[in-house]
């Protein structure tokens, strides 16, 4: 892509809608092959960011969900244990002796997301989601230093994996802790706010096409008015995009009161959240 604004365009021909910042972020990724970071709450769009751009780009999409206790064997790359030791019983078999160097070998090794990412062959570098690393151990973010500041992997046993053509890297974190200054380093960053109502309703008229014009307008501005409480959880594009959807498969074509507290579990997710949600509902709405 030679624009921000072709960014912007062929995003939006697979109706995934970007503001001028986000696009220039990702132009900038694509231009200077560096990873990109987006952060944000919860359900403003940054992993499907990514997905939008494997489709616009028209290249697979790897993906690599964060969490908790992610080793490098699940991550990065591991051996085939149950193969290795197939191959040693049929050396035994045949009275033959295998060494270390006859087992750890390109045969046994078993790709993950992030060698599967710099090993990619195709014609177009693939885009790599490592999806809410901030759910990842800090140790995790280690393991990353090597590929994100040089797409490459290194095997001990094999040596080191550079990609012929750079993943197209994509990480996302809610900020539930900080990142390490050093992967920062190595990333370009971008900040994504929940969009103002219209471009919200935008989203949705896209994500809904069967809802109609009214419920829509009506659902993104008390969404906006909602994330203004005091809320545990405030609901982002994700979940109005899922309430527009319940509300549109009931056939609710404008906003009533009774219709917010039927849907409520779509948007709220407590029940402090509920109870407030449902509030604003009845103050609000006819």
């Amino acid at each position: 892509m030679k624009s921000a604004a072709e960014v912007r365009a062929r995003l939006d021909v697979v109706d995934y809608l970007v503001d001028d910042g986000l696009a220039m972020a990702v132009f900038l990724a694509l231009r200077l092959g560096k990873p990109l970071l987006l952060e944000g709450e919860p359900g403003v769009g940054k992993t499907a960011a990514a997905k939008a751009l494997s489709l616009a780009l028209e290249t697979p999409l790897i993906r690599l969900q964060c969490y908790e206790g992610l080793t490098a064997g699940e991550a990065l790359y591991e051996w085939n244990y149950q193969r290795q030791l197939l191959a040693i019983r049929l050396a035994e078999a045949r009275q033959e002796k295998l060494t270390d160097a006859d087992l750890f070998t390109a045969e046994f090794l078993q790709e993950r997301p992030i060698l599967r990412a710099v090993r990619h062959a195709g014609p177009v570098p693939p885009v790599l989601l490592i999806d809410e690393i901030d759910r990842a151990d800090d140790e995790f973010e280690a393991l990353l230093f090597e590929f994100l500041g040089e797409a490459a992997i290194t095997v001990p046993e094999l040596g080191t994996f550079t990609a012929s053509r750079p993943p197209v890297v994509v990480l996302t974190s809610n900020r539930s802790r900080d990142l390490h200054d050093a992967l920062r380093r190595r990333c370009l960053y971008h900040w994504i706010e929940f969009p103002a109502p219209a471009r919200a309703a935008e989203i949705v008229r896209r994500s809904v096409p069967g809802a109609t014009e009214p419920l829509i307008r009506s659902a993104a501005e008390f969404i906006g008015r909602v994330r203004g409480l005091e809320l545990d959880k405030a609901p982002g594009l994700a979940e109005t995009i899922d309430w527009v959807s319940a509300l549109s498969a009931l056939g609710v074509t404008d906003l009533t009161d009774a219709a917010v507290v039927s849907t409520l579990g779509t948007i709220a997710k407590t029940p402090d959240d509920r109870t407030a949600v449902a509030l604003a509902a009845h103050q609000e709405t006819p």
